[in-house]
């Protein structure tokens, strides 16, 4: 077995729970493939045990891994998408973060982690991309996101002005700060925030959720997301900001944006008593009282 190690930088107090990991995938004869920058800043501190079998870097689609272990919290999966895309790779998040939605195996768990992820004792989740296409081909080969893709003003602070389409039947003229697309699992993100409901992770839609609208009777609605979103935009900038998970591109009024569900999925390892009910009571706090 082969796995892939991702992510940017790990906190002091969380080494030895890194050591762990790297210790039992090493007993466990799986040979481990690094994140080139990340492995440069644990190398001093850690005892990889000779069991380097590669790296790769953000430029390089991964191959050849059964997993992708990444090392963070939510960020780090998200930009850990653009190294899995259409490989089907599963991802294992293990949170060094603070929310951790989708990282959500503790440090404290590597060993059962392992012990699991050897014995085949998990399930593998689908979940749904969203595909970003303008004339310009913005976002290059990688214009998916998995949780959402936000208009935002630029230089002002002014309103903008986004116009939404579904299937080229006019929906809404959106006069707000911007204007949020999100997926199932961006349904617990930035949408949230913005007063947004919550899917399940295997909901088969979209969010359209506004940025602090101007009509306050303008709502978010869930469309499903067999249909396409057709966005224009305008205000009194000329430039916008368009991000698609954590990368960031500026639009003009000109640009014409599509968006639909993309053709593959990325695969979320859960291991056993791990349920998206279970998280967002954690997460969230459903059903605790904090008074005290």
């Amino acid at each position: 077995m082969k796995v892939s190690i991702f992510g940017h930088t790990i906190k002091e107090e969380a080494l030895p729970y890194l050591q762990a990991l790297i210790d039992k995938l090493t007993e466990k004869d799986i040979e481990i493939c690094y994140f080139e920058p990340f492995l440069n800043q644990i190398k001093s501190v850690i005892d990889l045990k000779n069991n380097v079998y590669s790296t790769f870097t953000l430029e390089q689609k991964l191959s050849l891994s059964d997993f992708l272990i990444c090392i963070g919290g939510d960020g780090t999966i998200l930009d850990a998408i653009t190294l899995v895309g259409k490989t089907n790779i599963p991802i294992i998040g293990l949170n060094a973060g603070r929310l951790g939605f989708l990282a959500n195996n503790n440090f404290d768990e590597v060993h059962q982690m392992v012990n699991e992820m050897v014995k085949g004792n998990y399930e593998v989740d689908s979940r749904s991309l969203i595909e970003f296409i303008t004339q310009k081909g913005l976002f290059g080969n990688n214009n998916f996101g998995l949780n959402e893709v936000t208009i935002h003003r630029k230089d002002s602070s002014s309103m903008v002005i986004v116009h939404a389409y579904i299937n080229d039947e006019y929906l809404n003229s959106y006069w707000a700060d911007g204007l949020i697309v999100a997926t199932p699992t961006g349904s617990t993100a930035y949408s949230l925030s913005c007063g947004g409901p919550i899917l399940m992770p295997t909901s088969k839609n979209f969010i359209i959720t506004p940025i602090a609208p101007h009509n306050l009777n303008v709502r978010p609605i869930v469309v499903p997301d067999s249909n396409e979103i057709k966005l224009k935009i305008e205000g009194r900038e000329e430039l916008f900001l368009v991000t698609l998970d954590s990368r960031t591109e500026t639009l003009t009024s000109e640009d014409e944006i599509i968006l639909r569900k993309a053709p593959y999925d990325l695969k979320l390892v859960r291991f056993k008593d791990q349920h998206f009910f279970k998280t967002i009571r954690n997460k969230l706090l459903w059903g605790s009282d904090k008074r005290n």
